[in-house]
């Protein structure tokens, strides 16, 4: 219907609230699909992102939104395998067709060139935290539904959208450990691992067959992440001496890569350089957090080891069909049988009280949702 509405999520200041309107439904177009949205995430940091104190550029108005689950609504004409129907993982890392170097996340930031600005000035400004998002179809990844959320006694895991949900934060994890080429039988550092993304990398690491050293400064949590696995050993870092917790983390033999996760308050950590002097020579290492200013790293030791270094922003499409295939198969689990919860789900009206809550989450495991 060319006159249907839907409603919608939008934020037309970081000095003012949201507010939830009805807008016309956007309609599939050459190259997009329209997704119908079930559950969509709310990071712990999205009161911070939408204030305008994260540093995360954005045009206003916007239709604001995460990664989420949904049911595609309708598709453009030159969709090929993607149907009406389909439940699908949409994901926020939007690259454009013509230059992939211009990328944005949906409904959270701009890119860092001036060319990805208009991905989200134009095509792509409305994300997730709507009825319906216009998605582009190479954003939408085709869950097994049967395998997912059929009943074991039907060769199913019985997942329920909530539990799918989960897949989100479980992928940036995924794209550094395949960056890294991490192989079964390797030992990874991760660091720190009692966050969100920190524990799904733990979580994902040992499915890929990885033994993986958890290293942070809370023992409490860091006791809790050691209960994902067998092979996961914890470290608890006190920060006032490099090569004490070097030694700490050198304890567990040879150690083959290392992926960091700090937050932005970690500038002045020294668990960088304790991780990276851990390593063993032509050992790997990948930074995945929000540090935004400068962190002191051994120069020498690093070009004496022949050790990589490397950054690495999100992941690429074959990650996050990867990992799916690695749900699918169930060799990485979801919901109850991953000990994952959900805090709270939410409405769109009540945005404010998810922000709220996920501000508040304690971490790797349990999540906050809208359900438009």
């Amino acid at each position: 219907m060319a006159n249907a509405t839907h409603r919608a999520l939008i934020l037309s200041s970081t000095n003012a609230p949201a507010s939830v309107e009805n807008v016309p439904k956007p309609m599939a177009t050459p190259g997009s699909a329209v997704v119908r949205i079930i559950v969509a995430n709310v990071l712990p940091y999205a009161r911070a992102v939408y204030s305008g104190n994260r540093g995360a550029p954005f045009p206003t108005p916007l239709v604001i939104g995460s990664t989420a689950i949904g049911r595609v609504d309708s598709v453009g004409p030159d969709a090929s395998s993607l149907c009406p129907g389909h439940l699908v993982w949409v994901d926020i890392m939007i690259r454009a067709r013509d230059d992939p170097n211009n990328s944005i996340l949906f409904g959270y930031r701009t890119g860092l060139t001036e060319a990805g600005k208009k991905l989200i000035e134009g095509e792509w400004r409305d994300a997730t935290y709507a009825e319906f998002a216009k998605v582009p179809l190479e954003n939408c990844y085709i869950l097994d539904e049967r395998r997912l959320m059929s009943s074991p006694t039907d060769g199913g895991f019985g997942y329920s959208y909530d539990d799918l949900s989960f897949l989100s934060v479980h992928f940036l994890a995924y794209g550094g450990l395949r960056d890294l080429s991490v192989q079964a039988g390797e030992t990874i550092i991760v660091a720190p691992a009692t966050g969100s993304f920190g524990g799904a990398a733990v979580r994902v690491a040992l499915a890929l067959g990885a033994r993986v050293i958890a290293a942070g400064r809370n023992l409490d949590k860091l006791k809790k992440i050691a209960e994902i696995g067998d092979m996961v050993e914890i470290v608890q870092l006190k920060g006032d001496d490099v090569q004490a917790d070097a030694l700490k983390l050198k304890k567990f033999g040879v150690i083959d890569a290392f992926l960091d996760f700090s937050p932005p308050e970690a500038g002045n950590s020294t668990h960088i350089e304790s991780c990276l002097t851990a390593l063993k020579i032509k050992g790997r290492a990948a930074l995945m957090g929000g540090v935004r200013g400068k962190v002191s790293i051994p120069y020498f030791l690093i070009m004496f080891k022949s050790l990589q270094l490397r950054g690495k922003f999100m992941c690429e499409r074959e990650h996050v069909e990867g990992l799916i295939k690695l749900c699918e198969q169930g060799l990485l689990k979801l919901g109850s049988s991953a000990n994952h919860s959900i805090l709270e789900k939410y409405s769109l009206e009540e945005y404010e009280k998810a922000f709220e809550e996920a501000e508040k989450a304690p971490g790797y495991g349990s999540q906050v949702l809208l359900a438009p």
